[in-house]
């Protein structure tokens, strides 16, 4: 079972689109999960009707349409793994330690929030993934997305794929985005 990995779409704030890479691998995806930040209900729309199977959540900058229509955390079995899905989990520091208690029963935690790529295992075997954001690369070299595989209740062949920078479209600002939006910043 492929699996794709994404989050902090923050369309079209930080993006006018998702990247083609990424919609190719939606279609390539068994599941595809969001970790939250979408800001538009437009891009949870493409994704529903794009995905074969996506499991998804809000994020803190996430509205009331989307959050009428996602949960704020998701849990699934697939190929004998129980995943969860979270779009915040605080601090880096005790992060492994803090998410293992709050989802005890879990193998796999897929999150967001800070835009930066995270893979580690807590005691207890938990695996954190943060894809990091296909739009918004923050202080990471490229913008991120993952893709992992399922199968006999083990999860393999995890990779994060950088993208391509952006060429910003005419009226773009440097961060390509549109002209004079500010750029959030979050926890980190």
């Amino acid at each position: 079972m492929r699996l794709l990995l994404t989050t902090d779409t923050h369309l079209p704030g930080r993006a006018r689109e998702l990247p083609a890479e990424l919609l190719a691998e939606v279609d390539r995806a068994d599941v595809v999960f969001h970790a939250g930040d979408w800001v538009d209900t437009a891009t949870l729309d493409l994704l529903e009707s794009r995905a074969r199977r996506l499991v998804a959540v809000f994020g803190n900058n996430d509205g009331a349409p989307l959050r009428a229509r996602l949960p704020e955390v998701a849990a699934v079995g697939l190929g004998g793994l129980r995943f969860a899905v979270v779009h915040e989990t605080g601090p880096a520091r005790g992060r492994e330690e803090r998410c293992a208690e709050r989802f005890p029963g879990v193998d796999v935690l897929v999150f967001g929030h800070s835009h930066i790529p995270w893979d580690t295992t807590a005691p207890g075997g938990l695996r954190l993934l943060n894809p990091g954001s296909p739009t918004d690369r923050r202080r990471q070299p490229n913008c991120t997305y993952m893709t992992a595989e399922v199968a006999g209740g083990r999860l393999s062949a995890v990779r994060l794929h950088g993208l391509p920078p952006r060429r910003p479209a005419a009226g773009d600002d440097a961060a390509g985005g549109p002209p004079g939006r500010p750029r959030a910043r979050e926890d980190r």
